[in-house]
């Protein structure tokens, strides 16, 4: 992941709020934060499609409650401002890229990294849909159907996406490398 890459951050951001707020919030996350990956105000506002009330100040809440989350998906949906801090970015990474169908779980999905995941899969639509098949070893997630994205794309946005949850876990450290 590169901290430095202004671009990615922003592709990042805007796939985090476009995608990830519905369900799981950001709370230690203020959007004007985002000024230290340059962008402006109005970009901000536009780009992430704010609605009216959200000022600038505010923390990245989750459109959806936790109580609803929680009925929705059987547990409450974490907090993500942190998760890469808990994870590290190639888990995080990976953990993206390897969700697959499977009937047997209420959201349709499951994850190889986090088996019996209770998340659905979000951003299914550009990924695709992609079966686990084998035996032990031999076991490996194959592409089904395909998404909006070749697989290429698939993979950058993804690592945009972790790029962000990363600078997300430690805004400041940008600041600090700046100093040092």
């Amino acid at each position: 992941m590169n901290l430095k890459d202004q671009v990615s951050l922003q592709r990042g951001a805007k796939l985090f709020t476009s995608r990830c707020l519905a369900v799981t919030s950001a709370a230690y996350m203020r959007y004007n934060r985002l000024h230290d990956i340059g962008m402006t105000d109005e970009q901000i506002k536009k780009d992430l499609e704010l609605p009216e009330d959200v000022k600038l100040g505010s923390t990245m809440q989750a459109a959806m409650d936790a109580n609803s989350a929680k009925l929705a998906y059987g547990v409450a949906p974490p907090d993500l401002s942190v998760i890469s801090r808990s994870r590290s970015a190639d888990w995080l990474y990976t953990y993206l890229r390897s969700f697959y169908l499977d009937s047997s779980r209420a959201s349709g999905w499951n994850n190889v990294i986090f088996d019996k995941v209770a998340m659905p899969h979000v951003l299914s639509d550009m990924q695709g849909e992609q079966a686990y098949t084998g035996e032990g070893h031999e076991r490996k997630l194959v592409l089904t159907t395909p998404g909006s994205m070749s697989p290429a794309e698939y993979d950058s946005a993804v690592a945009d996406l972790t790029n962000y949850l990363v600078f997300m876990g430690e805004p400041a450290k940008l600041v600090r490398y700046n100093l040092g």
